[in-house]
């Protein structure tokens, strides 16, 4: 079984990174930045970011293709969509 690295070089400093993004905390998410460059350099913490980055906007256009909101996501967007109209577009369902 592998450790809190994930048997990755620098596992466990990509793992505090995806951590902190996810936090929001300002602070958590300084350290583990500071962190992350310290084990993988710059052109490595610019490729974590890349990635994290990534996997939002591909998030996103899974979200936007009709894929169901996840439960929890409902009351914690209903203001949102009611502000912005959104439900009130076709989901695609016949």
């Amino acid at each position: 079984m592998t450790g809190a690295d994930g048997g990755v070089p620098a596992g466990s400093e990509l793992a505090a990174f995806a951590e902190a993004l996810v936090a929001a905390d300002p602070d958590q998410l300084a350290t583990a930045i500071l962190n992350l460059r310290q084990a993988v350099g710059d052109a490595g913490w610019v490729d974590a970011a890349g990635v994290a980055a990534t996997f939002n906007a591909i998030d996103r256009v899974a979200d936007s293709t009709g894929i169901p909101l996840e439960p929890a996501k409902v009351d914690l967007s209903a203001d949102l969509r009611a502000a912005i109209g959104l439900d009130a577009f076709r989901d695609g369902r016949a």
